[in-house]
């Protein structure tokens, strides 16, 4: 299942020169998230500091070779798309371990951002600027013929200053050329568009078609989220939420939202794929709302001030969530040898590999 431009074949992986990192030149810091198949820390590559993820490469053969795979789709995707608000990939290794070494974000999850917020909303200027960021992150993966196919809070991450939204996480992202062959690895259920869900019940190695308006539905989602800062489907599991969505047509309520608004994120979660704007529609109608809001003055994040007690509901991180600042106060698991360095150390990769 090669991708065609040399990053992953069944054979293995091979890295096109001008993205290869020298792990020799890498030095690892504190670790900053984990997920489930990768630890991301805080890192320096050439004196820049960095986020690198070290994947696991996994136990059995099968695992092996569907994470060399996501690896080298990830890598793909990342090194043919630049965009102010899609994180910066800087390189990748895949020996002695798999590695992708991107920009440091330290502003967080914009999931993070949304929880500390709570009870309290952004301001709808600031919740229709950052829907912009990812609308034109998404637009720019579009027009490289790449979906996304994971997008949801975790995978958004804030620059230091909380001002900016950029778009992370590639693991799923595919090259729409290739949807005729996709099966059910697919992102989160809550974001997840209803015929992305419809392929997961297919029997076993089934094949579906579907196409890049599956993200036009999750930005829905995630707008709707930006707006009310409230879980989207709340009180519901995330497969119940994916089944409500796929099979009785049921979406957050849009009853309180302003006509305007309320069109644009009913027109992106519609049923039919084929009825939903693209995201250069989508980039128009955001702007043509926010002047009518705002025709003067610019969005302005407010401050926001961490809530120690902040509770999580019971979500799967993505991966990339885990390129956000650290919390201090989060009980880690046991700590292997380069997790128990002091803070602000950084070794060489290699000491480790």
């Amino acid at each position: 299942m090669g991708s065609g431009n040399g990053f992953y074949s069944e054979a293995g992986i091979s890295l096109d020169p001008k993205w290869s990192i020298d792990p020799k030149l890498l030095f690892v810091g504190p670790k900053i998230g984990e997920g489930a198949h990768a630890k991301v820390y805080e890192g320096k590559y050439k004196n820049k500091n960095v986020a690198i993820k070290i994947v696991h490469r996994g136990d059995t053969p099968e695992e092996i070779a569907k994470i060399k795979g996501r690896f080298g789709r990830e890598v793909e995707m990342l090194s043919k798309v630049q965009h102010k608000n899609l994180v910066k990939f800087i390189g990748a290794c895949n020996e002695p371990v798999m590695v992708i070494v991107t920009e440091l974000l330290l502003g967080g999850t914009l999931r993070k951002y949304l929880l500390n917020l709570r009870p309290r909303c952004l301001d709808i200027r600031v919740a229709i600027g950052f829907a912009l960021d990812i609308a034109r992150a998404m637009e720019c993966l579009h027009s490289h013929g790449i979906i996304h196919r994971d997008l949801k809070p975790e995978n958004l991450l804030l620059t230091a200053d909380h001002k900016t939204v950029k778009l992370a996480d590639f693991g799923l992202a595919r090259e729409e050329s290739l949807t005729e062959m996709m099966t059910a690895e697919t992102g989160t259920y809550r974001w997840m568009a209803p015929e992305l869900y419809s392929t997961v019940t297919l029997r076993h190695g089934e094949k579906k078609h579907y196409n890049h308006k599956v993200d036009a539905y999750s930005f829905a989602i995630v707008l709707w989220e930006l707006i009310h800062n409230k879980l989207p489907f709340e009180g519901m599991s995330n497969l119940q939420a994916a089944y409500a969505a796929a099979f009785k047509n049921l979406r957050p309520s849009s009853d309180d939202l302003p006509e305007d608004l309320a069109a644009i994120v009913t027109s992106c979660w519609k049923e039919d794929p084929n009825t939903r704007p693209n995201f250069s529609q989508i980039i128009q109608m955001l702007l043509q709302y926010l002047s009518t809001i705002s025709p003067s003055l610019p969005a302005i994040p407010p401050r926001i001030f961490t809530s120690e007690n902040a509770v999580f509901p019971p979500e799967s991180p993505g991966t990339s969530s885990l390129m956000s600042k650290r919390d201090d106060n989060t009980v880690d698991t046991p700590k292997t040898p380069m997790e128990n360095k002091p803070r602000g150390f950084f070794f060489c990769f290699n000491q480790c590999y």
